[in-house]
């Protein structure tokens, strides 16, 4: 029946964008979190889910920060783990946990350290073999044999879902072939200390970090500590309410004396990681899950605070309303048709042409299948007949109405330092200046062969509606761009060139 069930399994890459038919369509997200972990972005129709699953913003040792496009969801179902956790530095957390366990093995003390068996055990194990190995320290470490020395087998498969680093140095050493941390034996419980061992679960609720938990916790000397979230109930959980005596079923009874301490080494996104996810994939609601009721209800009022959306934490089994946007069907000019491919034809020639190699694969990427073309015009809605989308000129010329221009207006600064070499004549000539010439040349080579790029009497530099020009701010070296709506495309082809030909 499994087999059965995983010749129906399609593999994805990460933001390879499958369409199932023409209705629906799925696209994977890195999510950082453990290995293989991904967000996914599903489109039906015209409405959109982004679903996160666990995810973490922030890279560590061996996995990078999870990212997602400006996909703009209609609905983004994002984890809240840690909804009103902000952690402190990660270098001085990882500080800390080092000299804690330096600390309790130097004074011949035991370190338990429960942990999951993917994800938390590898971030700490990589931690701990650096710099027992900068230390030069022969104290023996464990992890806990089975599932924990499964995933690092994996870790080594997959090493290209790892972070940059880990995969830069893969060549000359694999960072998952320990050195100096051995698989644990059941008999190496009873061997004096010191010694530190990575044992799984990491709640301390069942398995070897609990059996070892409890040989270990009446010795003031030794250490346990949490790294990451427990749930209410289970052993780990108590241990970190501070409960001398933990009844762990009706014949077992633990008396904790050892230290006790918790380092937040969680793969889960906190509060600053989740309003950046938000940031990031711009979505026009938002539903909270998978944490505390109280806090996702702060965290809520904070995100409609600061994005202006809706935003929804339901109880388990409730169901959601949620207005999407509609879509409509309407009938487009030939006119508006024609102007449109004309000028997608001229601006992709021109970014072929380009110099900049961003703007070529831009040109590359335009030659590839769309599912949506945006197209600018006027909507024309008449009672009884199809709603039309027409042209500017179309509305103009048979409504008989005045054309309304909307101008847009931006100060593109620049350092002075950077528009000369040594092999320029003259040194002299007013920064200003010089930077309109040198735009110019720029917007020649890249435009000259489709649209004109000429120079007015006031020396300003004019492609169609567009002007560039000194801004009246002598005492700042920027220059003034304006431009009307109608040329907005190209206006944005223009800022681009000024980009890559001011600020090198």
């Amino acid at each position: 029946m499994i087999k059965d069930c995983m010749k129906k399994v399609i593999a994805l890459n990460l933001h390879e964008t499958a369409y199932v038919d023409d209705e629906l369509e799925i696209k994977p997200y890195y999510a950082g979190h453990v290995l293989g972990a991904a967000m996914f972005y599903v489109r039906v129709g015209e409405q959109s889910v982004v679903y996160t699953g666990d995810y973490n913003m922030t890279p560590d040792r061996h996995l990078g920060s999870a990212w997602i496009d400006k996909c703009r969801p209609d609905i983004l179902i994002t984890e809240t783990t840690y909804a009103t956790t902000i952690r402190d530095s990660k270098r001085s957390r990882e500080r800390d946990f080092l000299q804690k366990v330096h600390d309790c093995v130097s004074q011949g003390g035991n370190v338990i350290i429960p942990v999951f068996a993917l994800g938390r055990a590898q971030e700490l194990c990589i931690l701990i073999e650096t710099y027992w190995e900068r230390m030069g320290l022969n104290v023996p470490v464990y992890f806990s044999a089975g599932l924990t020395e499964r995933a690092n087998e994996y870790y080594k498969l997959f090493i290209n879902w790892t972070n940059q680093k880990i995969k830069s140095t893969f060549t000359q050493r694999n960072m998952f072939d320990f050195k100096h941390i051995k698989p644990w034996e059941r008999s190496y419980m009873d061997q004096p200390g010191p010694m530190v061992l990575f044992a799984t679960p990491g709640m301390l609720h069942i398995g070897t970090s609990l059996e070892v938990f409890k040989k270990w916790a009446p010795f003031e000397k030794n250490m346990v500590i949490l790294p990451g979230y427990c749930v209410a109930g289970t052993v780990g959980a108590k241990v970190l309410a501070g409960q001398k005596v933990i009844e762990v079923d009706n014949f077992t009874t633990i008396h904790v004396n050892l230290q006790v301490k918790n380092l937040s080494f969680s793969a889960h996104a906190d509060a600053k990681g989740i309003m950046q996810l938000i940031r990031q994939c711009e979505p026009r609601n938002v539903i909270l899950v998978h944490g505390e009721k109280s806090k996702m209800g702060f965290l809520q009022t904070k995100i409609t605070k600061e994005f202006d959306i809706s935003c929804y934490y339901p109880a388990n089994g409730t169901s959601l309303t949620i207005e999407t946007n509609n879509v409509a069907t309407v009938d487009i000019s030939v006119e508006l048709m024609k102007k449109h491919l004309e000028m997608s034809r001229t601006l992709t020639t021109d970014l072929f042409n380009s110099s900049n190699p961003v703007e070529r694969q831009s040109a590359i990427s335009q030659l590839r299948p769309k599912q949506k073309v945006p197209i600018q015009g006027v909507l024309v809605y008449n009672k009884g007949k199809p709603d039309r989308l027409i042209s500017r000129d179309e509305f103009v010329n048979n409504a008989q109405e005045h054309s309304h221009q909307l101008f847009f207006e931006l100060t593109k600064v620049f350092d002075p330092s950077k528009l000369y070499t040594a092999s320029d004549m003259d040194v002299t000539q007013d920064p200003s200046l010089r930077a309109l010439d040198k735009v110019k040349e720029a917007l020649v080579a890249a435009l000259g062969n489709t649209l004109q790029v000429e120079t007015t009497p006031e020396l300003h530099v004019k492609i169609r509606t567009i002007e560039i020009r000194p801004t009246a701010d002598a005492r700042t070296d920027a220059l003034l761009v304006t431009w009307s709506f109608a040329d907005e495309d190209l206006a944005n082809r223009v800022l681009s060139i000024m980009n890559f030909t001011l600020l090198p």
